[in-house]
């Protein structure tokens, strides 16, 4: 029995977007992939000194909306190289430990990659205690098969290290590495393609460094003169066993989600208003979201260089900082959907104050 369907987005792309490496401070590949796209879709395209990518398609007003989704995924720095030619590892973002056992690895060199594992050792070899200690990311090491000496003449302190994972639809699911946040970072270069001759200017903005602090939507708050600002992640769907329906926060294939709060920031009421309006009229797809705990781009987006109103759209996601992260096929399309749709409505009259 086949799993392939028809998907009503440019797949291939998406896969080529979250199987790309790049780590918060390096992410280069990506920023390649994403001035490419933003080339042929929008007017002007630059680049800021933190890395930052922003394509501004022109608007028959000054009024200036810019939207965000970042390019960075969570990652590794090597930290050291032992003389056994294990490598120890720095994180770059938040990295359950638990995760990381047995996985497959690629380390970023000056010269190439090079393909790694993360070892795990045999249960039956383990003591009681060595069973029952609680994993560390700080514990973790690469194993190149190579010995000492090998590994460090390819590999130094400071190289990146990247989870080794493809993106694969699993039934009407889309699984792999890096959904967060380049399943957003896909939407808004699907909405940017759509987007013809808006009221307003609208600036597509690829942003670096999420993952350790929104260190690029800071910069970005201050660097642009928005006044509207939307910014795109994914949110936490934990409708899997073991958690009640109240901590689910979202729900695969019930919609694009539309935030109300993250513990960054409560979105802008007129905003979030007009979304769901946007959403309830063209019959999209869409949940509300109240998420306990993790910030996002939104957040720099309304306070870095002034208060600006904001909202928010994400992609609910399953697995979230794994190599296993799940979006349903239908969320994707409902979220690229929604955004076009708000930025091709948007005139700039809309009374956004409180």
């Amino acid at each position: 029995m086949s799993t392939e369907f028809d998907f009503e987005f440019d797949f291939p792309f998406l896969k080529e977007l979250t199987e790309e490496s790049g780590v918060p401070g390096y992410e280069d590949r990506v920023r390649d992939l994403v001035r490419r796209e933003m080339e042929g879709s929008t007017d002007e395209v630059r680049t800021d000194a933190m890395g930052n990518v922003v394509g501004t398609i022109e608007g028959d007003s000054d009024y200036t909306v810019v939207v965000a989704a970042h390019m960075d995924e969570i990652g590794f720095m090597v930290r050291h190289v032992t003389d056994e030619g294990f490598l120890e590892l720095d994180p770059l973002g938040g990295w359950d430990p638990r995760v990381l056992r047995a996985q497959r690895v690629t380390v970023h060199t000056p010269e190439g990659t090079l393909p790694g594992v993360i070892g795990s050792a045999p249960p039956h070899t383990q003591d009681e205690e060595e069973r029952e200690k609680k994993p560390k990311v700080e514990d973790v090491h690469v194993d190149l098969g190579m010995d000492g000496e090998a590994a460090a003449e390819l590999v130094s302190v400071g190289d990146l290290v990247t989870m080794r994972q493809t993106t694969e639809p699993v039934g009407e699911h889309v699984t792999g590495k890096a959904l967060d946040d380049r399943v957003c970072l896909f939407a808004m270069l699907e909405a940017a393609r759509r987007v013809e001759d808006p009221a307003v200017t609208v600036e597509f903005a690829a942003t670096v460094q999420e993952e350790v602090g929104l260190r690029g939507a800071g910069a970005l708050g201050v660097d642009t003169d928005a006044d509207l600002g939307i910014a795109l992640d994914v949110t936490v769907a934990n409708d899997i066993p073991g958690y009640e329906e109240g901590e689910q926060v979202t729900r695969l294939g019930e919609g694009t989600g539309i935030k109300l709060k993250d513990s960054s920031v409560i979105t802008t009421p007129p905003v979030t208003r007009r979304l769901r309006s946007v959403a309830e009229e063209e019959d999209i797809p869409h949940q509300l979201e109240v998420l306990p705990a993790g910030g996002t781009d939104t957040a720099e987006l309304q306070r870095a260089g002034g208060a600006r109103p904001v909202g928010a759209i994400s992609v609910p996601t399953r697995y979230l900082h794994t190599v296993t992260e799940s979006a349903h096929r239908e969320d994707i399309a409902a979220t690229i959907d929604l955004l076009a749709t708000f930025l091709e409505t948007e005139t700039g009259e809309h009374d956004y104050a409180l």
